[in-house]
C-alpha cells in the first residue's frame, strides 16, 4: 500500500491518494484541487499509475476538503462519503467559498453514503475504519488503516497543533477529550497524515503537542 500526497488550492490542504500497488484499488481522502492545474496533476498521477478509484473519503465537508470532490465523480463516478453531522457545511459551500473570498464556480458535489466509525471498508486486502473526533466540526472523522499504522486525521490533529475550533461547530474541550480518549489509544508509532502540513506520529503528539499535555 502507498501514498501520494498533494497540496492543494489556496489553503495548502493535503489530498492524499491511498494506492494498492497490486489490485491498482485506490481512494482519494479529501480531494481539495481547486485550480485546472491541480485537477490535471491529480488526474495524471492516476492514469499513470493505471489506478482505479474506488472510495472518495472526506475527513469533514469543509470547503478547502471537497473542492475536488465534483472533478473526481465527473471522471470516475464515484460520490464522495463523509460523516452526516456535516451536511450543513456542505450545503452551506458557496456562503463558505464566498466568506474566504475562493469562489467555487460550480455546485457542491453531493454524497453518496454516510460514514461513521461503525463502518470498515476495504481497499485490496486492507481495511478501513473510521474514528468519529467531533470539535473542528462535528463530522469530523479520522481515516485508519489498522495493518499499515496510518491515521488520516484531517484537520483533528496537526504536527504540534490541534483543529481551530473558532469555526460553526467547533469546540475546543470537544476535540481535545476526543484526540485523548480516541486517538492516543493507537500504537504510538502509527503514522499521522495531517490534513494540512507536515506528518507526525502518535507518539510524538503525546508528548509534544502543547494543547493535549
Amino acid at each position: 500500500m502507498k501514498v501520494k500526497k498533494f497540496i492543494f488550492n489556496p489553503f495548502q490542504e493535503n489530498t492524499y491518494l491511498v494506492y494498492d500497488e497490486q489490485t491498482k484499488e485506490a481512494l482519494v481522502i479529501d480531494c481539495g484541487c481547486y485550480s485546472q492545474e491541480e485537477k490535471e496533476e491529480l488526474l495524471d498521477f492516476i492514469q499513470q499509475n493505471n489506478l482505479t478509484i474506488k472510495y472518495v473519503l472526506n475527513t469533514h465537508l469543509h470547503m478547502d476538503h471537497v473542492f475536488g470532490n465534483r472533478f473526481l465523480y465527473k471522471q470516475f463516478g464515484v460520490k464522495p462519503q463523509a460523516h452526516k453531522n456535516d451536511i450543513g457545511l456542505l450545503e452551506r459551500m458557496q456562503e463558505q467559498s464566498l466568506a474566504f473570498g475562493v469562489p467555487i464556480n460550480e455546485e457542491e458535489q453531493p454524497l453518496g453514503n454516510y460514514i461513521d466509525e461503525n463502518d470498515t471498508l476495504i481497499l485490496g486486502e486492507s481495511p478501513i475504519q473510521f474514528i468519529h473526533v467531533p470539535g473542528h466540526s462535528q463530522g469530523s472523522l479520522c481515516v485508519y488503516f489498522k495493518k499499515e499504522n496510518w491515521l488520516f486525521s484531517g484537520d483533528v490533529l496537526f504536527l504540534r497543533c490541534i483543529g481551530r475550533t473558532d469555526l460553526p461547530g467547533g469546540n475546543f474541550s470537544q476535540l481535545t477529550e476526543g484526540i485523548r480518549q480516541k486517538l492516543f489509544i493507537l500504537p504510538e508509532e502509527t503514522k499521522v497524515f495531517a490534513g494540512h502540513g507536515f506528518d507526525t506520529s502518535i507518539g510524538y503528539e503525546k508528548i509534544n503537542n502543547p494543547f493535549l499535555l
